[in-house]
């Protein structure tokens, strides 16, 4: 289920209005330029420094996440869980399924600790072949 979308710090104007309402009928992750793309597509004028300063205070509210896809670019997506999690995307498709992963938690806590670290902080990207990019590439 979508949330509506939200307005970042008080700061509502058309563009930021657009990008969020953009992301919110998506459920894959979707680059900067994907959503500039689009939204230039649908006749919004807005530029690609607008999307990205955008896309980066949803990230500083906790509205969005982001992941790096395999060419080391950022794509972003709006969660229905705020709580933490990881992401299983599709290589080719972008579509993305939220992963609760207690047994990476513990193992992390473990390594972390045997290290003598603490106060980890983590980000793990998990990225494969869904279904259906499987069954079309044959």
């Amino acid at each position: 289920m979508s949330r509506p979308p939200a307005h970042v710090a008080g700061r509502e104007t058309r563009q930021g209005v657009a990008i969020e309402t953009a992301l919110a009928r998506t459920h894959d992750f979707r680059t900067a330029q994907d959503l500039h793309a689009q939204l230039r597509t649908e006749g919004v004028r807005v530029g690609l420094t607008t999307v990205y300063r955008h896309l980066q205070r949803l990230i500083d509210a906790g509205e969005i996440d982001s992941v790096r896809t395999l060419t080391g670019e950022l794509a972003y997506r709006r969660c229905s869980d705020t709580a933490h999690h990881h992401h299983l995307v599709c290589r080719h498709c972008g579509r993305a399924v939220d992963v609760d992963g207690p047994s990476v938690e513990d193992w992390l806590a473990r390594v972390a600790e045997q290290a003598g670290f603490s106060d980890v902080v983590h980000t793990i990207e998990i990225a494969g072949t869904c279904g259906d990019c499987r069954i079309a590439q044959g």
